[in-house]
């Protein structure tokens, strides 16, 4: 029978709230990122990244934290089938902070925790029987429940023929050897846990633990004696990780020495922050030995996923693509501070991308209803009707979009706050615009403050999106100063993990040929910008749009593509360019405004129009040059 799985990993899943401040006390940390955590669900998340086929088996919480686990779990691409939702226990929790290279402070938050009430009734057999290879982390072990419930999977596995494998992910405290304030603790000598791990230890095909750990599995600090005893009673395969020393890896009796074991190259990197660092080693380890691959090529892959996790701030969020992985094995390492590394952190980003909230959008249709300046100038506005105007604009777009994917809005946060924000998880692709109407110069909105600091309290789910006015032939000093604030905003929105859209108009500054917009996206790159996304004018030539793609994926070859504006042109001339610009997969879609909303909102400002009319208009036109989009993509052997 095929299977459909490569890996399911059983156990902890949490969240972690990781100390924003590094080199201060974890009593002193001002603000977190949240990110999921706990070793068996690093590791699914970390195997999915390099192309395994993961899932997970535990319990979550029937509340936001356990919803969020279950979202980014899909979004990583892990199997969430055997994720149980708990009615009585709250999800897991830890807060940890990064105070040097070697202290690491966490507190645990796991008292009665949904994922410690996993059981035997949780393990479905026809689960395991489509998996290739069964992963337990060492905690699951401690607790006579959620150890029946791994020995259960383990026989499964072995049942059905698939791999078993134990990180033995020792931590003292989850263990009841070491108090609620010692979660940084890695080894407590109990000969209690000695004898639990040994009991089990039969179960395994591949077992891996730093030394400390295979100390506990073993029962006694010399290395070399704690191997041979877990030899006793496992014929399994042994990895020990050895820190910087790298890993060595152990297939039939221990050595005199651990330096006469299998090894592979290391990677002479920064350490950062150890915390996840053995849960991306291995996610690395996983996929060598799924693969086939022999013992140095798989602590290959082990070691360079460790080394992105040790030099990154977070644990699942640190760990590589296979494209990532790729290029790093293949170019190594050209400074040790791998998260300062641009080159390799633009494809991360952008590998990695669609995991930090935001689906593939390959293919949308946008209202763009942002406009400030053009909404004030109408007869009758005052800020009270632009919000609820824009409201309405909403109601139409979500009228359209009937919870379908591949839609989306523009809308702005100083008219239009309360549609901004009743938009966030619709499901709508939501842009929001930070320039100041008009500017050129580019001058962005206040609201951003001088550093764009603003966008840390903007929803992970809002792409940047500014408009600059620009032209190839502007002069030098122009041309500088608008790159730098471009520069700057885009920064920001990478320090807070939000996409970022450059919308360029060439037209509107000078003329313009085949080879204007080219150029231009090209100055850009140049300047250290690489937009997620590209909005840009219609072109009426093949010519003109083969210039521009070709210099977007000469410097990006991730970027999530194209979308084209609408200049409040005439439904006709939309047409005529949609039929151009469809014909390129790279041009994802459209963001029109005016043309759909224009006329309405004065008809509504007026008084000439009542709300469900103005409603149905917008929506009727929407729905119109989406049907005429998907037209002309169909026309051009769609994607």
């Amino acid at each position: 029978m095929t299977k459909t799985l490569d890996v399911i990993t059983i156990g902890r899943a949490g969240v972690d709230l990781y100390g924003a401040q590094v080199g201060g006390r974890l009593e002193d940390m001002g603000s977190f990122r949240k990110y999921i955590g706990g070793s068996p669900t690093n590791i699914a998340c970390g195997t999915a990244r390099l192309g395994l086929r993961s899932g997970l088996i535990t319990r979550v919480g029937n509340e936001h934290m356990g919803r969020f686990i279950r979202e980014q779990l899909q979004r990583e691409g892990v199997d969430v089938r055997g994720v149980a939702t708990d009615p009585d226990r709250l999800t897991a929790l830890v807060i940890l902070g990064i105070r040097d290279s070697e202290q690491f402070p966490l507190i645990f938050y796991r008292e009665n925790c949904a994922d410690m009430a996993l059981c035997e009734d949780d393990i479905d057999e026809a689960l395991i029987s489509d998996t290739r290879s069964v992963l337990a982390t060492g905690t699951h072990l401690s607790n006579l429940r959620t150890e029946a419930a791994v020995l259960k999977a383990l026989a499964l596995a072995r049942k059905h023929g698939a791999k078993t494998a134990l990180d033995i992910d020792y931590r003292p405290n989850l263990w009841g050897v070491a108090g609620h304030g010692d979660g940084e603790s890695r080894f407590v000598e109990s000969a209690a846990v000695t004898k639990k791990l040994q009991a089990t230890l039969h179960y395994f095909d591949l077992i891996v633990g730093t030394e400390e750990e295979f100390h506990i599995a073993g029962g006694t600090t010399d290395t070399i004696g704690a191997l041979r005893a877990v030899r006793a009673v496992t014929p399994a395969v042994l990895v020990c990780k050895r820190g910087a020393a790298g890993a060595v890896a152990f297939e039939g009796a221990i050595p005199d020495s651990l330096d006469e074991g299998q090894t592979g190259p290391g990677f002479p990197i920064e350490v950062f922050n150890v915390l996840g660092a053995g849960d991306g080693f291995f996610s690395g380890l996983m996929k060598g030995w799924l693969d086939g691959e022999n013992w140095p090529r798989a602590l290959e892959y082990a070691n360079a996923c460790g080394a992105f996790a040790v030099s990154r701030h977070g644990c699942t969020p640190a760990y590589p693509s296979l494209t990532e992985l790729d290029f790093f094995l293949k170019r190594g390492v050209v400074r040790p501070d791998l998260r300062n590394d641009s080159a390799l952190e633009q494809i991360h980003w952008s590998t990695n991308r669609a995991r930090r909230g935001l689906p593939d959008w390959s293919d949308i249709r946008v209202f763009a209803f942002d406009h400030r300046m053009q909404l004030e100038q109408m007869e009758g506005y005052t800020a009270a009707k632009g919000a609820a105007f824009k409201e309405l604009c909403l109601s139409a777009a979500q009228k359209v979009q009937a919870r379908r994917p591949g839609y989306g809005i523009l809308c702005d946060n100083r008219i239009g706050r309360s549609a901004l924000h009743a938009a966030s998880g619709t499901g709508l692709w939501i842009g929001r615009p930070c320039e100041w109407p008009g500017s050129r110069p580019l001058t962005l909105e206040p609201e951003l403050g001088p550093d764009c600091g603003g966008l840390e309290a903007w929803a992970r789910e809002n792409v940047v999106k500014v408009l600059c006015f620009c032209h190839p032939e502007d002069a030098a000093a122009l041309r500088a100063e608008q790159e730098a604030t471009v520069k700057r905003l885009f920064t920001a929105a990478r320090r807070n993990d939000l996409e970022f859209l450059l919308e360029v108009i060439p037209s509107k500054v000078g003329p313009v040929d085949d080879r204007t917009t080219a150029t231009l996206i090209e100055q850009f790159y140049a300047a250290g910008v690489y937009p997620d996304w590209w909005k840009l004018e219609p072109m009426q030539t093949a010519a003109a749009w083969q210039n521009a793609i070709r210099a977007i994926e000469s410097h990006d070859a991730h970027t999530r593509g194209i979308v084209v504006l609408g200049l409040d042109a005439p439904e006709a001339e939309l047409a005529a360019s949609f039929q151009v610009a469809a014909a390129f997969s790279l041009v994802r879609g459209f963001a029109v405004g005016r043309t759909i909303f224009g006329a309405v909102a004065q008809a509504w400002l007026a008084g000439d129009l009542g709300d469900a009319d103005a409603v149905d208009e917008m929506a009727r036109r929407f729905a119109r040059l989406s049907g005429i989009w998907d037209a002309a993509r169909a026309a051009a052997g769609g994607k």
